[in-house]
């Protein structure tokens, strides 16, 4: 009986976070109501209630389900069996292009974005945390296989998320596609050059 209760919350809880995502995208973020969800979903609030204790935490579950889904993509692509150059090249590629679908041109889901921002980061920095994580591994192969010069593998995988902050971090990705700079291909050559020839700092020297 307890599996059943808890696939049956767990349905639930999807549910709910696919409604509110599809008000959030019609309406906005700032003008949906847990009212208006549990009306979509013909129950009353206080049901909405049993499974998040409030808007903010609705909202921090439907950035959840969205990031996840890039995460996801992430980490596929890191565990492939392709050669680390063109693994990492798609896995950068990858990120850029889901997180422009997702969450810019839609400007109701971007204000959600933004929103997530500032008041959940946490939800956020594990975003950072997985999309680093899998840019660590293929580094860490391709290390090995003698591909990238690089010693510090958290160094290097933080070094290129940040490079590549232009193309991952939504409200950049809108601010900056009219503004003069390199395409997202010419950055991730850019990127894997600079790890193929290695630094002082990745090669585990300092300066």
């Amino acid at each position: 009986m307890a599996l059943l209760h808890d696939d049956t919350e767990t349905e639930m809880k999807c549910r709910i976070l696919a409604t509110a995502e599809r008000l959030f995208r019609d309406i906005g973020y700032l003008k949906t109501t847990v009212a208006d969800i549990a009306k979509t979903l013909k129950m009353s609030p206080a049901n909405i209630y049993r499974f998040f204790d409030s808007k903010k935490a609705i909202h921090e579950g439907v950035a959840r389900r969205l990031m996840a889904e890039v995460e996801d993509a992430a980490e596929a692509i890191a565990a492939s069996p392709t050669p680390p150059v063109e693994r990492l090249k798609e896995l950068l590629a990858t990120v850029s292009v889901m997180n422009a679908e997702r969450f810019v041109g839609d400007a109701k889901i971007h204000e959600m974005v933004a929103i997530a921002m500032e008041e959940s980061w946490d939800v956020c920095e594990a975003h950072i945390a997985r999309i680093t994580a899998s840019i660590g591994t293929v580094i860490g192969e391709g290390a090995k296989a003698g591909a990238f010069k690089v010693a510090d593998i958290e160094l290097a995988a933080l070094s290129t998320c940040t490079a590549m902050l232009r193309f991952f971090h939504p409200q950049m990705i809108e601010q900056c596609a009219r503004k003069p700079g390199p395409t997202l291909n010419q950055m991730i050559d850019f990127v894997i050059a600079g790890l193929t020839l290695g630094t002082p700092e990745l090669l585990g020297k300092q300066r």
